[in-house]
């Protein structure tokens, strides 16, 4: 398994960065709850990776509950972030997610110089005033969102990422979870709101709830459409995490 370091927060460093925030994402692809945002903020007195820190869809969920704690205390700061699944629907996936950055970023007691954000595309630093004029937006927060680079599969090879995404993946675990008392027939205690056979057939035979991300045509007992056929997304790489 890959190990994730310091070694490109560092060179950030040496070229002026003093804090560098790691920042990742989850939730991007399920079809109930929240997507979550997790950042985590390093700077030249960090040291030492904690022992067993990965993505954190490489880990089982009882190595990422360990991992958390032991994330918050190494970093210099750190903070998770959400939008809801009315947010989603409200303003669509990238504002929610961008939403959802900016909140965690609010919660950091320092200002970072420079962001690395997992993948290839900055949903976090575009501004409102860089999107559709007429589409609905959210109330953004009073946050300035700092320089950001994207760095592909940098939950695997920078820890501060790869941080970020074990305290984002375990907060927003233990969230459905709690809705999972609230709507014990989706069995999101398992699935996290993903589309398991167990979730969908739930949906195809009760239809969704309050939690559940409307916008996207959730099948339900009205219609015998193919999730698939809609939805081919919800089956990529991303959703397999609540497995892992």
């Amino acid at each position: 398994m890959m190990r994730p370091t310091l070694r490109f927060e560092k060179s950030l460093m040496r070229e002026g960065n003093g804090i560098v925030l790691g920042c990742d994402e989850v939730g991007r692809g399920a079809l109930g709850g929240p997507v979550s945002v997790g950042v985590v903020a390093v700077d030249g007195n960090v040291r030492r990776v904690p022992a067993g820190l990965a993505d954190s869809k490489l880990l089982t969920p009882a190595r990422r509950d360990r991992l958390a704690p032991k994330v918050r205390r190494w970093a210099l700061d750190s903070a998770v972030g959400h939008a809801t699944a009315t947010e989603i629907d409200a303003y669509g996936i990238m504002r929610a997610l961008r939403l959802a950055g900016q909140r965690a970023l609010t919660q950091l007691s320092i200002r970072p110089d420079i962001v690395i954000l997992d993948g290839n595309h900055d949903w976090l630093s575009v501004r409102p005033e860089q999107v559709d004029l007429f589409a609905a937006e959210p109330p953004w927060p009073d946050v300035v969102v700092p320089p950001v680079i994207t760095r592909i599969k940098g939950d695997m090879t920078c820890a501060a990422v790869a941080g970020a995404s074990v305290l984002a993946k375990t907060t927003r675990d233990a969230l459905m979870v709690e809705m999972a008392a609230r709507f014990p027939q989706y069995a999101w205690q398992e699935n996290k709101g993903y589309a398991s056979p167990e979730h969908m057939s739930e949906l195809e035979r009760s239809g969704p709830c309050g939690e559940h991300r409307r916008s996207w045509r959730l099948p339900d007992a009205s219609t015998d459409e193919s999730f698939e056929t809609e939805y081919p997304t919800a089956f990529a790489d991303e959703s397999r995490e609540e497995i892992a």
